[in-house]
């Protein structure tokens, strides 16, 4: 492939993303439960017996990627559209030349639509005869719960198959990859790149090794004439106050993150604006944000007020659902809730001493009143017997022992005297 002079110009005619996509399932980075040596896809694809399927999964997951390579793999013709910009006359073209290549025994149609959520019930249906009677195998690529944006009949002739966002490291192979590649990337160019700009890139990336490649192409463009050395100087250039959380070697970041939690636990509300509106105007995922908020609901305020778990959750769907700038005002308003409600952590707390007891201790035996006793020969075992159903005493509740023998004496959960959760304190009798 001919480079060109200028580092301002593309190596390639093709967006740098489009050129590194992988060509073989070697060449994938991550989804090793979807593609691994002994996962049921690659089985199938090894098998020649590849279903109709839906991938679900974050942008920039390698869903397109997926279903070229199995297309290639298989030996399929491979034919694609995108459910936003076509309709039912297209689809319908796609579909009579896949009946005419299966009567004239050419080969299998692989029919891949993008973004299949979009598409309405009427297109939907048109594709079911189609694949259940083998005429197209379908491959649907979707950000959305299939389950609830698919048809269930159509949904019931395919397999789901989730893929799941590249972590951070994954994202980095990915960008050293682009770097150290001569034909399709920047090998030939010698671009130095410090760690710090790489730990930027990949952050900002948010599992997505589109967006990553995306980000390092307009930085190099960015570069000055005759400069190969891409730095957090650079990047600040495509990436404008974005930069501003990963600064002083990536702990500004999580330092605001503490910050923002230890606000909303601490139960000042304007603290906990300030760091929201920070995190926001950073670039910070909004699903991170939520992920935090509710994690603070349930840790921090617990049972004294369980309402703020709700409205956590509430808040964390309708930000997904309105996406930004709208998205902080559900947000907004659950960070105010929270750290305004009187906190208690004594379900973290209890969990956590379980959790303790179970790995390092000999917990014994679930007590015999405790045991099933719903099976042939359970009575004979001893199991069930003596067991108190709680709904034939009064309250619809009787003192007995449910913890093993060896913890029978020990208290995970102790509620405090706060808020809602004083009620649930009650008194051994």
């Amino acid at each position: 492939m001919q480079m060109m002079d200028s580092l301002f110009t593309s190596v390639a005619p093709k967006p740098l993303a489009d050129r590194l996509r992988p060509k073989s399932l070697a060449d994938f980075v991550g989804q090793e439960k979807v593609i691994g040596k002994n996962s049921y896809l690659r089985r199938m694809i090894e098998n020649d017996s590849i279903p109709s399927i839906i991938f679900y999964g974050p942008p920039g997951t390698g869903k397109t990627t997926l279903a070229k390579v199995i297309a290639e793999m298989t030996g399929s013709i491979f034919e694609s559209i995108n459910a936003v910009s076509s309709g039912v006359p297209e689809l319908r073209k796609l579909l009579a030349s896949a009946v005419e290549r299966q009567r004239a025994g050419i080969g299998r149609t692989i029919i891949f639509i993008d973004e299949i959520h979009r598409f309405n019930k009427a297109q939907q249906d048109v594709l079911l005869p189609y694949v259940e009677n083998g005429t197209i195998v379908l491959i649907g690529a979707t950000t959305e719960n299939p389950f609830f944006e698919i048809n269930s009949p159509l949904l019931s002739r395919m397999k789901v198959i989730r893929l799941e966002q590249l972590c951070e490291d994954e994202i980095k192979k990915v960008i050293k990859r682009a770097l150290a590649d001569s034909v399709n990337g920047y090998g030939a160019v010698g671009i130095n790149i410090t760690d710090e700009a790489i730990d930027v890139v990949a952050n900002f990336a948010n599992g997505d090794a589109r967006r990553a490649l995306n980000v390092l192409e307009q930085a190099i463009a960015m570069l000055a004439e005759n400069s190969k050395e891409l730095d957090i100087n650079v990047l600040r250039l495509v990436l404008g106050n974005v930069v501003l959380q990963y600064d002083k070697n990536g702990d500004y970041h999580y330092d605001i993150i503490s910050a923002f939690i230890k606000s909303m636990r601490g139960s000042d509300a304007d603290a906990a604006l300030h760091y929201l509106a920070r995190l926001i105007e950073s670039g910070e995922d909004v699903r991170f944000i939520a992920r935090r908020i509710l994690i603070c609901a349930s840790e921090d305020v617990g049972n004294a007020d369980p309402k703020a778990l709700l409205i956590a959750n509430a808040a964390a769907q309708a930000a997904h659902f309105v996406g930004l700038p709208e998205a902080q005002i559900p947000l907004s308003q659950a960070v105010c809730y929270i750290a305004n409600a009187p906190k208690s952590n004594s379900c973290y707390i209890g969990i956590a001493k379980a959790i303790d007891d179970v790995r390092n201790k000999n917990c014994g035996q679930v007590p015999k009143h405790l045991r099933d006793a719903h099976y042939p020969g359970a009575a004979k075992l001893g199991n069930g017997a003596g067991y108190l159903y709680p709904h034939d005493y009064f309250g619809g509740y009787v003192k007995q022992q449910y913890l093993p023998d060896a913890l029978a004496d020990v208290k995970y959960y102790q509620p405090k005297p706060i808020g809602e959760e004083k009620e649930l304190l009650r008194k051994d009798k």
